[in-house]
């Protein structure tokens, strides 16, 4: 008796929270400072299932206490949130480790947690600053852009963003607009690349009744639509020369003649373009006019590759986990040690986008609270692991589709073809399992 006396006298003095369960994972006893976090007294604890007491955002699909018993496995300061008495979301830290008995048997577990209000808020106070407009990052250059993006969004002057594909451009281009006079007005984008020439003009400047055979009535192009804010034209390098000259003219005299019309339009619309080449070579090619190319580039934005800015991959992939836990109703609460390793070591030649597209693939083969390595896509788990005996037909299925509109650039007939299926089976099962291109 005064053994245990004792021994909660300890327990007391100790300012975090401190609880042990049975083999049933009822609480055979609970200190001062757990039952305080908690907002109960020590007797509403005692006897009751640890997942009474403790609302844990991790009690229904990965205890940490279970972990351990079943693994064996002590867990140290594994950050999760409880939700108290009061209804409060309080995060806290929490370790495990086994009871034993004198004869080294199992005969529960312990649980000692600390509450980090404090730290938390900290933290997200820090990561505050890494997050601009959506675009998450910690690179110096990046943070460095963050710093003088409101006064390029002010200007209103046109703006040349480079930087491979998937980097994000067109992030930036938004940012510009939302920090800008032309805030409250369109954000109109056109992918130069995604339309064919013949086609270009038209969307870009719109065309008059009459203007060709199935010009019935008038439409309005891209830059009307943008009358008062900012045209995005993304892959500007792809433009033909004809329509460069065209596009030239614009940036000059702020006009332009819709197909069919025979007179000007006058247009306020601010002008911000990207590239994933080097137009500089295109200009010493005569495929790009150095002229527009100036006019465009007043001011130079240049983004790096994800490759260079290896130490936004943990805030990256942090980011995309929120995403698609709240898109897909899981609760994934971050990558095992072992591929955040193999993340940090991956080149990422499709940048941001193709960082996100792997988290995304883990997503469709997690069950777990954690994405281990045999969620990722194959060419980054190796050929020792294997996860399609977890999978369901359907989760198969939708990899599969995925990968094969992925290989074909969202062609939807060149993807049935590979898979074997007709087009129109494709697209029923694209619809069913709501992939869109």
């Amino acid at each position: 008796m005064q053994n245990e006396q004792e021994h909660n006298i300890i327990l007391d003095s100790i300012v975090d929270g401190v609880f042990t369960i049975d083999m049933d994972f009822k609480i055979t006893s609970i200190n001062r400072a757990g039952a305080e976090i908690l907002g109960i007294s020590k007797g509403e604890a005692v006897g009751k299932f640890c997942f009474e007491i403790f609302h844990a955002n991790i009690c229904e699909h990965s205890c940490a206490l279970k972990e351990t018993i079943d693994s064996g496995e002590n867990i140290i300061n594994k950050t999760i949130y409880i939700v108290n008495s009061k209804g409060d979301r309080v995060p806290i830290s929490v370790s495990t480790a086994l009871l034993k008995n004198e004869k080294g048997n199992v005969i529960g577990g312990v649980e000692t947690f600390r509450d980090i209000t404090d730290i938390e808020t900290l933290r997200k106070e820090i990561e505050a600053k890494y997050l601009f407009n959506d675009i998450v990052t910690k690179s110096k250059k990046m943070l460095e852009l963050f710093d003088i993006l409101p006064d390029i969004a002010q200007s209103d002057s046109s703006v040349l963003i480079e930087g491979p594909t998937g980097t994000g451009k067109e992030l930036i281009a938004r940012a510009v607009h939302s920090q800008s006079a032309r805030n409250k007005k369109p954000f109109i984008a056109v992918n130069c690349a995604a339309v064919p020439d013949n086609l270009l003009e038209s969307e870009l400047f719109g065309y008059r009744a009459g203007a060709f055979t199935d010009a019935k009535k008038d439409k309005p192009g891209r830059i009307s639509l943008a009358e008062g804010g900012s045209l995005f034209l993304d892959e500007i390098g792809e433009l033909s020369p004809a329509l460069q000259v065209k596009l030239l003219r614009f940036l000059q005299e702020k006009e332009y003649e819709p197909l069919g019309s025979t007179g000007t339009v006058k247009a306020n619309v601010r002008i911000i373009a990207a590239t994933n080449k080097d137009i500089t070579a295109g200009i010493a090619e005569k495929s790009f006019r150095e002229d527009l190319y100036y006019r465009l580039n007043v001011i130079n934005i240049k983004l790096q590759p994800l490759s260079e800015r290896r130490e936004d991959i943990p805030l990256l992939i942090k980011h995309f986990i929120k995403k698609y836990n709240a898109l897909k109703g899981k609760h994934i609460e971050g990558v095992s040690d072992e591929v955040m390793n193999v993340l940090m070591d991956y080149d990422y030649p499709g940048n941001i986008r193709e960082l996100e597209n792997i988290i995304e693939h883990a997503f469709v083969l997690c069950r777990d609270a954690y994405i281990l390595r045999g969620h990722l896509p194959q060419h980054l788990r190796g050929e020792d692991v294997n996860v399609a005996s977890k999978m369901t037909l359907s989760e198969m299925e939708r990899v599969y589709i995925n990968a094969a509109l992925e290989k074909n650039a969202g062609n939807r007939s060149k993807a049935a073809a590979d898979l074997g299926i007709d087009a129109s089976t494709l697209w029923r099962k694209m619809k069913k399992y709501k992939i869109k291109v």
